[in-house]
């Protein structure tokens, strides 16, 4: 009764005259479809009429009848509720669902923004998206050792050391906005049909990170004689700012196979980036001998690429090389020696349905008690069957240290 009465304050209902009177207005005969009766609480009679003005055909009115079953028909379809305030109003759980779901993805953001991990030597670039630091000259990245990218030895591999080099080399192009169509191409050389192409390549090995490790790559570009440009990387401990691992690359630019000029224009592009610095790695100029499979100690022959070997120019990747050149070293060296140094010089490229054959030669003492050797230097040559050359190389090799892990069952303390 209350609210009957509140509601009817904002939608005044229509008094039993007013209805008497609708039914009244209007010229013509009118005819009622329909005439129900029944008592209300009060003891009134309450009368339910529809009222409908005959059509009108050529001028004249045209009469008709309704059966009492569609009578009865219209009368049983429940009415809808009358209008009152309540149920006009919004429909608020919709309003509420949609306020807390705005709220619990802002919070969301709000907690990523706010993430801070459990090690502070993840504060660092805790992504290793990189950035441009030193002026805009040097860009650094870290990563952090994953346990598929370790060995047998529970140290991250050479593999994994070139890959992050590689790495960090593209997306400092990338970053720079001197990275266009494919690897290794600026705008100006991208209209030349030039690429840049390594040439030499050394790499010096302090010490391999394990599993769980954050290694941070700083590296950067210098001018290397009239035509050539000369890449640095230096690979620290992110925690302790331990030296890992020197490199240092020498590329040219290459056009149908032959080396090129630099053009000035893009010397022009370049040279901005340029790093005035001393060579991380002291250049071993010694010249690398050729080898043959009367020279050699092991050939290994019948390497063919995968798919998977092959970037972006269908060429095989510059990593694959090394894995390849290592499948020849002997068995004993791999087991008691660690490779501390690298040397490679690239000849060709390779592609999909290249044939290679991997030699190796051990300078020194000789193939007879490897184990028990101390540093160990060999001799590399990866070819095509036809005897082209893809890259010569050289590796020096040392004892394993006592802290490395033999067992494979054993982990660190403080990476368990």
């Amino acid at each position: 009764m209350v609210a009957t009465a509140a509601t009817s304050s904002f939608f005044p209902v229509p008094s039993s005259s007013a209805v008497a009177k609708s039914i009244k207005i209007g010229s013509g005969p009118a005819s009622l479809s329909g005439i129900k009766s029944k008592s209300a609480a009060s003891g009134g009679l309450l009368v339910k009429a529809n009222a409908q003005a005959p059509p009108k055909i050529n001028g004249s009115t045209a009469g008709f009848t309704t059966s009492v079953e569609n009578v009865k028909n219209e009368d049983d379809v429940p009415s809808p509720p009358p209008r009152t305030f309540i149920n006009q109003l919004p429909d608020w759980s919709m309003l509420l669902a949609a306020i807390t779901t705005i709220f619990l993805a802002a919070e969301k953001q709000w907690m990523m923004l706010d993430w801070k991990p459990r090690r502070p030597d993840m504060l660092i670039d805790p992504f290793g998206l990189g950035r441009i630091v030193q002026d805009g000259l040097v860009f650094r990245q870290n990563f952090s050792i994953r346990s598929y990218e370790i060995g047998a030895d529970r140290t991250a591999s050479i593999e994994t050391l070139m890959n992050h080099l590689q790495e960090t080399a593209l997306n400092h192009v990338k970053t720079a906005g001197l990275l266009v169509d494919g690897f290794g191409s600026t705008p100006e050389m991208s209209k030349r049909n030039l690429i840049w192409v390594v040439t030499r390549m050394q790499v010096l090995v302090d010490r391999y990170p394990t599993w769980g490790d954050v290694v941070q790559v700083d590296t950067w570009v210098s001018a290397s004689g009239k035509n050539g440009m000369r890449r640095d990387w230096l690979v620290r401990d992110s925690k302790t700012g331990e030296t890992l691992t020197r490199a240092s690359s020498v590329m040219m630019n290459k056009l149908t196979r032959r080396l090129s000029k630099i053009p000035e224009e893009v010397r022009g592009e370049i040279e901005p980036y340029f790093l005035n610095s001393d060579l991380v790695v002291d250049e071993d100029s010694r010249k690398l001998p050729k080898l043959d499979e009367n020279t050699a100690d092991y050939v290994l022959k019948g390497l063919t690429p995968r798919w998977s070997d092959l970037d972006i120019n269908q060429h095989v990747n510059n990593v694959k090389y090394i894995g390849w050149i290592l499948e020849s070293a002997p068995l004993p060296i791999l087991e008691s020696h660690e490779l501390s140094a690298i040397t490679l010089e690239y000849r060709r490229e390779c592609g999909r349905d290249s044939v290679l054959q991997s030699l190796t030669a051990v300078s020194g003492s000789g193939i007879g008690n490897l184990a028990n050797a101390g540093e160990i230097e060999c001799q590399h040559l990866l070819r095509l069957e036809d005897s082209a050359e893809i890259v010569r190389g050289r590796t020096k090799w040392r004892p394993k240290h006592a802290s490395n892990f033999c067992v494979m069952g054993q982990i660190p303390a403080e990476n368990a």
